[in-house]
């Protein structure tokens, strides 16, 4: 975080009130004294852009993102200048970054007004978070100038606009890692990566050494980190491409102390040391072991705040997660992309270094490939990449990479809905599953869900060919391969039929105005933190609002009546073990541990579903162009 001071940030609900608040009173000093030397500088010039000192109260920040929501149509706004963007506003600078890196208008009090910026925004369930870092006068006033240019931006790889300043300063890099974990930490979604150990033989390093060991058939994973609130999908969530900007889940408070203890210890004074919750979690718990040192001659690094004691082993899993868009259309390409990670669990006594070999990045078609900052990377080879890494504590993700699917698409087939009247409407889906795939791959479970998020189902009929039903209130759900029941070197075609009938519709136009919510209060004000002694209340009006606020959506139109902004569609679900769709791999023989040490090494490989889309083929559906390269 070399580079990066956090001046304040901000937590606040869909309310728009501030649930919490920190600022760093040294870091704000330094800006302070930046500011007196800056505006000394250019009163003597007679003339330029006045800075101010000033850091809004938790009431002034939530009136200005308020007022910025209207302005700007949404929390992230358009990035983009159009006919009613006003002069000074984010939108007016006609960048798209506008959408994360915000600025607002501050009406203080005391009736001046000044722009603070640059607020890093992230959208984490029903909560936004906003950080401001430091920047030096002189980048906040090329910022302001920028924002009243006349022209209308500047052209793909321009040197004058916004996106190339804030490529210059690493505390927006640092202020998103910290915006990022501390929506992890309010949403509980802080386990760590998984890492499977395959029932295979064991092949690599000291293999006379592996049957004895016995680790297999079991799942090594850290004990998840606390998490004070449950789990729920973020705000800014993609579905098949559609991206669905405004947060919608509901949420129970999270637990302030746990965030206020998080910060002191991973950023005293405002300055970013070590995000890892789970190494602040356990110095917190276990202080700082004088036990144990590591040799003179090494040193320990801040990721391994401990060194491990006990038997020696190196857990590896190439986990891949595939996304896929499937239209059945011949104007659309069908689409598939791969977003992998190796994790890693090294238990090595000391200071060791592993080095390995990862192979298949040519058959993979690899775009993206990025490592963890305890690895050392050498020169990437046509088809291979070695490198070296001296490993943490716990379960880490050693390598994160984007490939396309060098097989076959593991599901593929399509899906039909036609309505035969508002309530009334046939299906069909016929599908594929795992052709042209081979053993050692086996797919271990998959499902297909209709979603009908708009509609209350009242029956279905229906008989596929292959697997079970189940129906809820606004969802069919098809088994086609039932857990423990696997398919392995063989492809399989399925197909099911039916009709559905719905509910008749309903209004459900509520006005806000005439619920018991109207007349709480939902803005808390007083302390830094934003707290008010009826917590439970303002809990529970929350989710009231939220109850109304979905009741309220606009239902989609009448020729496409099933699915909210009318589209329809069906998700697939699957998971695949004992290989990569990528083809992506370890080389197990070139794993060594530096200094030598007898550590059996476990490797195992597998691929899941992520956001796997059967688009309706008579209905409407979102889609993007790929431009063709000459």
């Amino acid at each position: 975080m070399s580079g990066c001071s956090i001046r304040a940030l901000w937590i606040l609900n869909h309310q728009d009130a501030v649930v919490f608040s920190r600022r760093f009173p040294v870091v704000e000093k330094r800006w302070r004294l930046a500011c007196q030397r800056e505006n000394e500088s250019r009163s003597k010039e007679n003339g330029g852009i006045a800075l101010h000192p000033f850091l809004p109260t938790d009431t002034e920040l939530a009136s200005a993102f308020a007022e910025r929501k209207r302005r700007e149509g949404s929390a992230r706004g358009y990035g983009i200048r159009l006919i009613h963007s006003t002069r000074g506003s984010d939108s007016w600078t006609d960048d798209p970054i506008t959408r994360h890196i915000i600025m607002l208008h501050i009406n203080r009090e005391e009736g001046d007004e000044y722009m603070l910026w640059p607020l890093v925004l992230h959208i984490k369930g029903i909560f936004y978070i906003l950080v401001l870092p430091l920047v030096e006068p002189q980048q906040f006033v090329s910022y302001v100038e920028i924002c009243k240019r006349s022209d209308c931006g500047n052209s793909i790889g321009g040197h004058a606009g916004l996106s190339s300043l804030l490529l210059k300063l690493p505390c927006i890099t640092g202020s998103c890692v910290v915006s990022h974990t501390i929506g992890d930490i309010i949403m509980g979604d802080l386990v760590d990566p998984e890492v499977v150990v395959s029932s295979s033989p064991v092949t690599g390093l000291l293999d006379s050494l592996t049957g004895s060991i016995g680790i297999s058939g079991i799942a090594a994973r850290s004990k998840p980190a606390i998490a004070p609130v449950s789990t729920s999908t973020s705000g800014a969530s993609v579905v098949g491409g559609t991206m669905l900007d405004t947060p919608r889940s509901t949420s129970k408070p999270f637990d302030k102390d746990v965030l206020r203890n998080f910060i002191s210890a991973s950023m005293p004074f405002g300055t970013p040391l070590d995000l890892n919750f789970s190494n602040i979690s356990l110095i917190k718990t276990n202080g700082f072991a004088s036990a144990d040192p590591p040799p003179t001659d090494l040193k320990q690094p801040a990721w391994k705040p401990y060194l491990y004691k006990g038997k020696q082993r190196i857990l590896l899993t190439i986990h891949e997660t595939v996304h896929a868009a499937m239209y059945d259309r011949d104007e659309i390409q069908d689409v598939v992309l791969i977003s992998g990670q190796v994790n890693c669990r090294a238990e090595l006594e000391g200071l060791p270094d592993v080095s390995l070999l990862l192979t298949g990045l040519r058959a993979a078609n690899v775009d993206v490939l990025s490592f963890h900052h305890c690895a050392q990377v050498s020169e990437q080879g046509v088809d291979n990449q070695a490198f070296m890494f001296s490993p943490p504590l716990g379960n880490f993700v050693l390598v994160r990479y984007q490939a396309s699917c060098s097989l076959d698409f593991p599901v593929k087939g399509f899906y039909q809905l036609s309505m035969v009247s508002e309530d009334e409407g046939a299906f069909l889906f016929k599908i594929k599953l795992m052709e042209g795939y081979k053993a050692p791959l086996s797919m271990e479970f998959c499902t297909v869900t209709m979603p009908f998020p708009r509609r209350r189902i009242a029956s279905f009929d229906g008989n596929p060919s292959m697997g079970t039903i189940a129906m809820t209130e606004h969802s069919i759900e098809w088994k086609i391969v039932i857990s423990g029941r696997g398919i392995t070197g063989k492809s399989i075609e399925a197909t099911f039929p039916g009709t559905i009938k719905f509910f008749p519709r309903t209004s459900h136009k509520v006005s806000v105005m005439n619920k018991t919510v109207s007349g709480r209060a939902i803005e808390t004000e007083g302390d830094s933190d934003g707290e008010q002694d009826g917590s439970s209340n303002n809990t529970n009006v929350e989710e009231q609002l939220m109850e109304v606020m979905n009741k309220d959506l606009q239902a989609a139109e009448l020729e496409e009546p099933l699915c909210w902004q009318a589209y329809n569609y069906a998700k697939v679900s699957f998971k695949i073990s004992g290989g990569t769709l990528s083809r992506m791999s370890i080389d197990q023989k070139s794993v060594s541990i530096y200094p030598a040490a007898k550590a059996p090494i476990d490797f195992s490989m597998q691929a899941v579903s992520g956001d796997y889309i059967l688009w309706n083929t008579l209905g409407r559906c979102p889609s993007s162009v790929n431009p063709k390269v000459k």
